[in-house]
């Protein structure tokens, strides 16, 4: 979430914790679910890392602190999109690395950010081909046929999805190498 919040921040300017809260309910809420309590957390934790600074309440807004990213945030935001996807949420950290995309003014660090998303998405893609090909490969005995199936048919669905998330990825890399 800070990674996200950082990207907020820079796109947007100087904004406070309620108007963090806004933009995430204004597009990033599409992809990446957060309660107004875990982005205070993580403004906090932003600011105590050095991140951002937060300024004292503007005399017009009451409670209005206004975050700003400092240049280590930047350059932290910068390393996180320009580095390998790990985690186990690979959709929302590959959603919200493509949301802040733009920001990347550098065509090679655009397709580098892409590059290590398709990474990823192949990956994945590999190992649940690999377990489809094992689990196909094995008897199973009749008792367990309804189950397996409807087991089978969840293992497809992710099979396809990371099928089609790779050939998005690829549209993608096409159309920054234009």
């Amino acid at each position: 979430m800070q990674q996200v919040i950082l990207g907020l921040l820079i796109l947007h300017g100087p904004l406070s914790l309620y108007a963090v809260q806004r933009q995430f309910q204004q597009g990033v809420s599409l992809f990446y679910s957060a309660s107004f309590g875990s982005i205070q957390r993580a403004l906090k934790q932003l600011a105590e890392q050095g991140l951002v600074t937060v300024a004292d309440a503007s005399s017009g807004a009451r409670g209005s602190k206004p975050y700003t990213v400092t240049a280590a945030g930047r350059r932290a935001w910068h390393e996180w999109m320009l580095s390998p996807v790990t985690g186990g949420d690979v959709e929302t950290t590959v959603l919200a690395r493509t949301f802040f995309l733009g920001l990347l003014t550098d065509p090679a660090e655009r397709r580098q950010a892409l590059t290590a998303i398709r990474a990823r998405v192949e990956a994945d893609l590999a190992e649940l081909e690999e377990v489809a090909r094992r689990v196909d490969a094995g008897e199973i005995p009749a008792e367990f046929a309804d189950v397996f199936a409807f087991q089978r048919a969840t293992l497809d669905y992710g099979i396809r999805s990371n099928r089609l998330a790779l050939t998005w990825c690829d549209e993608l890399v096409a159309s920054v190498e234009r």
